[in-house]
């Protein structure tokens, strides 16, 4: 079993989608379950976890419908407005079995200290009633407020996405890995393998740049907290799935049987609770 913790699904338009830029003209279409079918089972992934693109219910409402006919999407990260006051009944009137969790897009915050509001955590706290995982969005700059974050919430299920944005393009390793072994000395949080080589210059990449980066998260999280991702479609700005999912299986080659088992399905299985 190989599950794919972080991918993307979009009927393109150039207005709903205006961050995808000149830089990233590969990804101006459609991107639908036909086409993750075909990408993932010629990859050897057998499930995926389907991540909002857009901060807009009728995305999440689209997700879950999607996810309801197909067999290989095992869950959704939506997004609803978590500093709403109707958050509750929202998430009432979402709740679905292949709702796993809800995702803001805190990178684009232009505060820092947004996801330390009054309002953004009573919306966490409302996720920890409902056993929802929750994923942080953030760039390397943000991980002093996600760990305060974090530990305002030690009962919530907290993802990391995409190593949290390291400055890759610019070969800085600190403060971000410090950073990260931080945070991952918080057992409640996980993180996603994934969003790297965007992160680099997905033109001019090597492997030799990417590593540094892919052992680091490795080491903070170890096989037991650290899961797979592709981030696709976004990922083809800079490789082709099947090369990332070789870059990754290179890295994890030497682990344990088991430890190899944990980081391809078993730890996005805990964290989503995709078994429940």
């Amino acid at each position: 079993m190989r599950i794919d913790a972080h991918h993307h699904l979009w009927h393109y338009d150039p207005v709903a989608y205006d961050w995808i830029d000149d830089s990233m003209a590969v990804i101006r279409r459609d991107f639908l379950p036909n086409d993750l079918a075909e990408t993932t089972t010629a990859a050897g992934i057998d499930g995926v976890i389907s991540v909002q693109a857009r901060q807009m219910e009728e995305e999440t409402r689209w997700l879950l419908e999607l996810a309801a006919d197909s067999s290989l999407i095992r869950g959704v990260v939506g997004w609803l407005p978590l500093i709403s006051p109707e958050l509750p009944a929202l998430l009432d009137s979402y709740a679905a079995p292949k709702l796993v969790g809800l995702r803001h897009v805190l990178q684009g915050e232009p505060d820092p200290a947004y996801m330390l509001g009054a309002d953004f955590n009573r919306g966490i706290a409302e996720l920890t009633k409902r056993d929802l995982a929750y994923d942080i969005l953030i760039l390397e700059h943000q991980l002093p407020q996600a760990i305060e974050l974090v530990d305002r919430h030690p009962q919530q299920r907290f993802i990391v996405d995409h190593i949290a944005k390291p400055r890759i393009r610019d070969g800085e390793l600190q403060p971000w890995a410090d950073r990260m072994r931080d945070l991952a000395r918080r057992p409640n949080v996980w993180c996603k393998l994934s969003g790297v080589v965007t992160e680099a210059d997905p033109s001019a990449w090597t492997p030799e740049q990417l590593r540094p980066y892919m052992e680091t998260a490795l080491e903070c999280f170890g096989p037991q907290r650290l899961m797979f991702g592709s981030d696709w479609p976004v990922c083809l700005v800079g490789m082709e799935y099947a090369r990332w999912v070789a870059l990754v299986e290179d890295l994890v080659s030497r682990l344990s049987p088991d430890e190899q088992t944990a980081f391809w399905a078993s730890n996005a299985t805990r964290a989503y609770r995709l078994d429940r």
